[in-house]
């Protein structure tokens, strides 16, 4: 896998500029609205952004592909010696939008999809994939000036990250926002209750498994924001930022 040249583009600007670079690492739980407020504070801050749950749905939709997938149950012995024929890159779009690509092929509304929501915590789980993405990630973010949102980064990827966020909201709130996102991009046929069902499972499964849990970084912020507007949420994160560099 490689960084994408809008993404070392952005590192060679940031070089340039005279202030502070710090690396700020989001996490919370599925559905919360971590992506979101990341691109919001990237891009207000002239910031790389990484999501990182992108990269692991990449790799979720691969195996599906390539039919590795039965039940709850991943090929592991498979899916290992087809890691290093997964490459995933970002690119951003005419509407200045990232987007991740699959071995060269725009994915970015397949992996968004509820297919690959209620298998990307089983491919997520895996040690050897964990490991895998986590070098990447920590390779995208030597240069700090980044914004990286997901389940360890603040525990695992960037331990040492000057500015950590935990963002959490109730299971309910969360399926709402996911439902009304599939119902815009024209899924008419999930229902409300099996999201909930996939946010619940995804809760699970995220905070009990073996590699890398989802857990809040003792020195994280916590945010609940399941009665917050986006211009809340935003403002309040980008004012976190600022006591950091200041």
């Amino acid at each position: 896998m490689y960084l994408s040249l809008w993404l070392k583009s952005n590192f060679n600007f940031l070089s340039k500029m005279k202030k502070k670079l710090i690396t700020i690492a989001i996490d919370g739980h599925s559905s919360c609205g971590k992506s979101t407020m990341a691109k919001s504070l990237a891009k207000r801050i002239g910031y790389a952004y990484i999501d990182t749950g992108a990269m692991y749905r990449a790799v979720t939709l691969y195996c599906l592909e390539h039919d590795m997938i039965k039940g709850d149950e991943v090929n592991k012995p498979r899916l290992r010696r087809h890691m290093p024929k997964i490459e995933i890159t970002f690119q951003v779009n005419d509407e200045g939008k990232s987007e991740t690509y699959l071995n060269g092929k725009n994915v970015e509304q397949e992996i968004r999809g509820m297919e690959v929501s209620n298998k990307v915590s089983l491919v997520s789980a895996i040690g050897f994939v964990r490991r895998a993405m986590v070098a990447q990630q920590q390779a995208m973010g030597e240069h700090k000036g980044i914004v990286m949102d997901g389940r360890d980064i603040g525990t695992v990827v960037f331990p040492n990250a000057e500015l950590k966020v935990f963002i959490t909201a109730s299971a309910e709130v969360r399926a709402e926002r996911r439902f009304k996102e599939l119902q815009s991009k024209g899924d008419t046929t999930t229902t409300l209750a099996e999201v909930l069902e996939n946010v619940l499972e995804r809760d699970r499964i995220d905070t009990t498994r073996k590699e890398s849990p989802l857990r809040q970084a003792e020195d994280a912020l916590l945010l609940d924001n399941s009665n917050l507007t986006l211009e809340e949420q935003d403002e309040w994160l980008y004012n976190e930022y600022l006591k950091k560099v200041k």
